[in-house]
């Protein structure tokens, strides 16, 4: 399937392919993002997704009218691979990336690109980019430490005879990096012997064969895991480190909010004076089971502060992780959600939004003084992006490692503690929130965060680190790309 846009005139200009899971909307913003900027330094860009659900791709592909959309078909899991991979989205998606090489090869045969960047999930591309020659590197969505303990798991794997899930909360050490608690790594590399912790060490000795790996942060903002990965102390002996250029951070535009109302909460917001409203979203696939629901409606009543709140339906018992599906909040009765008589009580000073918001507008909205999040990734930049501090609220994947970073390295955000019980406390989430709008504390912590938005501008501004890394790179591509036309 294909969402064929652009003109005429790009078929001269030499083609970057960018691969990227299907269904992945984290993984496809940023990837768009990067699209763009590719354009803008005359390349021609395809975004390719592996096969899987493709239902979003026409709408992407008409906000996107200079860029060209490419699925391939769906892959299909011979019956002892699903089996292995039943248990572990991750192992899944790996499997079924290496499973659409074949559809890979001919797509790329087809199209010729000057370079081919890669998703970490679909790291078995690596084998067909260096097959047919195509000059191929890594595309992570992830921030700089990320990348920097993924180069180094091997040689953390080689040094015990544990799995992670077996070492608590003892400290897994990663140079460039504060210490992480093993129980705060993600889920897909508990287990040393599991599948998914097998793509994980693949994945690692994968970058290190790449022409480089980019990354989806600034230099300034991770100086520490910069300096370790291209001083090699990430590499595990005997392998080449890969060149790393830090692109970011790639953030969706305020204007694409996909939907040409203006949302009811940004006028909601307009009405709230400076700096006074702490904002609560989660992320797509961020819900919480009714006590916490509950608990947290308590302590935001007893902060005092201003609140605007993206709330979706508790998932039924065992389903935590399952995506909402489109309809999950539909017909949800707020007053039975809530303690008793709440939105009563706090409808002078709160707004409760169903399902979605958005965030990247109500961040920059001047009314915002703080937001308490899940630390996805894409979420913590658009934070960073507008200036605004964070309490760090982890819910799955990467984000309680996110946590560790934001927390102990990048000094960003607070964590609300007892997010890695099972309920974070309703005196807890009073006193965060409360703490984070009036405390001389929150003040200092808004100064780093407004520094730190500074430091992303001067990297995506002109001659700055983060623009001048990707125009190397591209100016690379495109005189390789002329030499083999000469």
């Amino acid at each position: 399937m294909t969402a064929q846009n652009g003109h005429g005139d790009l078929a001269r200009k030499p083609v970057v392919v960018i691969y990227a899971p299907p269904g992945m909307a984290g993984h496809l913003v940023p990837t768009v993002e990067l699209g763009k900027l590719l354009l803008a330094q005359s390349l021609q860009v395809t975004v390719l997704l592996g096969g899987g659900d493709t239902s979003f791709l026409d709408g992407v592909a008409a906000a996107n009218l200079e860029m060209s959309f490419h699925c391939l078909p769906p892959a299909v899991l011979a019956p002892d691979v699903a089996a292995a991979c039943s248990s572990s989205f991750e192992a899944r998606v790996f499997e079924l990336a290496r499973a659409s090489n074949p559809d890979l090869r001919d797509f790329l045969r087809s199209a010729r690109p000057a370079a081919l960047l890669i998703d970490f999930f679909c790291s078995a591309a690596l084998d067909v980019g260096t097959e047919l020659g195509v000059p191929s590197y890594f595309f992570l969505t992830t921030c700089i430490a990320s990348v920097a303990l993924c180069l180094y798991q091997p040689v953390i794997h080689e040094g015990t005879s544990l799995s992670f899930r077996d070492m608590g909360g003892d400290p897994v050490h990663s140079p460039g990096l504060p210490p992480i608690p093993a129980d705060h790594l993600a889920a897909a590399v508990m287990d040393r012997e599991s599948l998914s912790n097998k793509h994980f060490l693949e994945l690692s000795k994968r970058m290190n064969d790449s022409r480089g790996v980019l990354v989806n942060s600034c230099r300034s903002l991770e100086t520490r895991a910069v300096d370790a990965i291209i001083s090699g102390l990430c590499t595990p002996p005997g392998l080449p480190t890969p060149p790393l250029y830090c692109i970011g951070p790639l953030i969706k535009p305020d204007e694409e909010t996909g939907t040409t109302k203006r949302h009811e909460c940004l006028a909601w917001l307009d009405g709230q004076p400076e700096a006074s409203v702490v904002f609560l979203c989660f992320g797509s696939m961020g819900r919480f089971c009714a006590e916490q629901v509950k608990e947290m409606a308590a302590g935001l009543e007893a902060s005092g502060q201003r609140f605007l709140w993206v709330v979706r339906r508790p998932p039924p018992p065992g389903a935590e992780r399952r995506p909402p599906a489109d309809g999950d909040d539909d017909g949800l009765d707020l007053d039975t959600l809530f303690p008793e008589g709440f939105l009563k009580r706090t409808k002078d000073r709160g707004l409760v939004v169903m399902s979605w918001a958005p965030q990247r507008q109500v961040l920059a909205h001047g009314a915002v003084g703080g937001f308490v999040t899940h630390c996805g990734w894409n979420s913590v930049l658009e934070a960073v992006a507008a200036g605004v501090p964070m309490l760090a609220w982890p819910l799955y994947a990467e984000q309680r490692m996110n946590r560790v970073f934001l927390v102990e390295e990048m000094r960003l955000a607070v964590p609300m503690e007892g997010y890695d019980k099972k309920i974070v406390e309703s005196n807890e989430v009073a006193a965060k929130v409360r703490w984070l709008i009036e405390s001389d504390g929150g003040s200092e912590l808004r100064q780093r965060t407004q520094a730190a938005m500074r430091l992303a501008e001067e990297a995506l501004g002109d001659g700055g680190e983060s623009r001048t890394a990707l125009a190397d790179l591209t100016r690379q591509w495109k005189k390789s790309a002329a030499d083999d036309d000469s």
